[in-house]
């Protein structure tokens, strides 16, 4: 059973209150413009110019006096909305009573209130500006008409009372500027937090969709070739027949392998059944142009030894390349071509290099010269060799996302004489800590 304690009603009641009250600020004004009312009408009862010291009752206020404590309460209820005509109105209320008034009623509170909300909500000059002169203006009318010495403390009272309004409200307002500027950084961080996490899941959603793309299209286009030799020479060859199915079992399991560790990589962080195994490399490349080899493509290979030691995510994206440049090779570089793959290093970089000598490619229309021949800008190739123009490939675009990923480039095009060239340069510095 909940134990409910008069103390903990009591914080709950002024917990609401004081909701209520922050929610309706006018209505808090007019609770803190009658209290105002109260303390004036209460101290203009008090004599403090006695020959026998302070007295209280032993004088009046004018009705004149009343008037103008009433005006100056009610002027505060505006205080928010209208500080600077508020602290107006309060100070020549004031200036009245102190210029008519013998003595003076304490009608300059309410010009103290109307200070401090001009000082909390203005910047730091009008401040400055209009507090000295509200201080210089009503300690000097009180030092003038005073019925005591200038330097009473009477006097002296007013000029302290409006300066520290002024003190105390400036502080408040800088108080205000920096809780406000903490919370807007706060917010700030958890937006570009969002952000970054956003970026890093589309990122992330990229890469798997390249890699998704480079295991579908090679095995696909394998599977594919064997399967249309096992269909050519199954009534007169059977045994070719067989090694052709046996080519597309073999390329159908690795197809599914990759598969199962690229998805994988979705399943949640403790799911028993993630992938361990590593990604491929160059350290595969054999068994990679192997399969080229197997389905009637001659591959030439030249790579370096000392390559097997690259960061992994520049050994998985030269290894990606190449995939992805053999099968469009293999696609549609037409019968009787030949490839050569070269991998070195070149100073910090990794040139990959993919060469054929096939008739799918057409000389590119704008002329420009690359190392090997005419080569289109990025993005423009319409060669039949995986472009966007083709039919909807997307193999030189995933080839160069996985070269800008790592801060490096990648280029593609028809060589002079016939055939095609794709070179990717992969720093292998920039790639030491990135993913693909």
């Amino acid at each position: 059973m909940l134990d409910v304690t008069p103390s903990s009603k009591a914080a709950t009641r002024y917990a609401r209150a004081s909701g209520w009250l922050r929610a309706h600020p006018m209505a808090l004004d007019a609770v803190l413009a009658l209290a105002v009312l109260v303390c004036m009408i209460t101290g203009s009862f008090a004599d403090t110019g006695g020959p026998g010291g302070p007295t209280f009752g032993t004088r009046s206020p004018e009705l004149r006096s009343i008037v103008l404590m009433v005006i100056g309460a009610a002027a505060l209820v505006l205080r928010r909305r209208s500080p600077m005509p508020v602290l107006a109105v309060t100070g020549a209320v004031t200036l009245v009573e102190l210029v008519a008034g013998e003595p003076p009623a304490p009608v300059a509170m309410s010009a103290v209130i109307a200070l401090y909300t001009v000082a909390s909500r203005t910047d730091r000059p009008t401040t400055w500006r209009v507090g000295l002169l509200t201080m210089a203006v009503l300690t000097a009318s009180a030092m003038c008409f005073s019925r005591t010495s200038w330097y009473s403390q009477e006097n002296l009272g007013i000029f302290a009372w409006t300066g520290m309004a002024s003190a105390a409200g400036d502080a408040v307002r800088s108080r205000r500027a920096f809780v406000d500027a903490i919370r807007e950084r706060a917010e700030r961080a958890e937006r570009t937090r969002e952000e970054e996490a956003g970026r890093r899941v589309a990122e992330e959603r990229l890469r798997i969709a390249r890699d998704l793309h480079d295991v579908v299209a090679h095995h696909i286009a394998l599977v594919n070739v064997q399967a249309g030799v096992a269909a050519h020479v199954m009534d007169k060859r059977p045994d070719q027949a067989k090694e052709a199915l046996a080519h597309v079992r073999e390329a159908s399991r690795s197809a599914l392998n990759e598969l199962r560790a690229t998805v994988g990589l979705l399943r949640q962080s403790g799911d028993p059944e993630a992938p361990t195994e590593p990604a491929p490399g160059l350290a595969v490349l054999d068994e990679l142009v192997d399969t080229f080899r197997n389905a009637g493509l001659p591959v030439d290979v030249a790579c370096a030894h000392e390559l097997t030691a690259m960061p992994a995510a520049v050994d998985l994206a030269a290894y990606r390349i190449i995939q992805e440049a053999l099968t469009n090779v293999r696609k549609h570089a037409g019968p009787g071509a030949r490839a050569e793959v070269s991998v070195v290093r070149v100073g910090p970089a990794v040139e990959v290099t993919v060469l054929d000598d096939g008739a799918g490619g057409r000389p590119a229309p704008d002329g420009a010269d690359g190392p090997d021949g005419p080569t289109r800008p990025a993005g423009a190739e319409s060669t039949g060799r995986g472009t966007a123009a083709d039919g909807g490939g997307h193999g030189l675009i995933g080839m160069r996302e996985r070269a800008a990923a790592l801060r490096g480039s990648c280029s593609a095009g028809p060589r002079y004489g016939g055939g095609f060239r794709v070179q990717a340069i992969l720093p292998v510095t920039a790639g030491a800590g990135e993913d693909v």
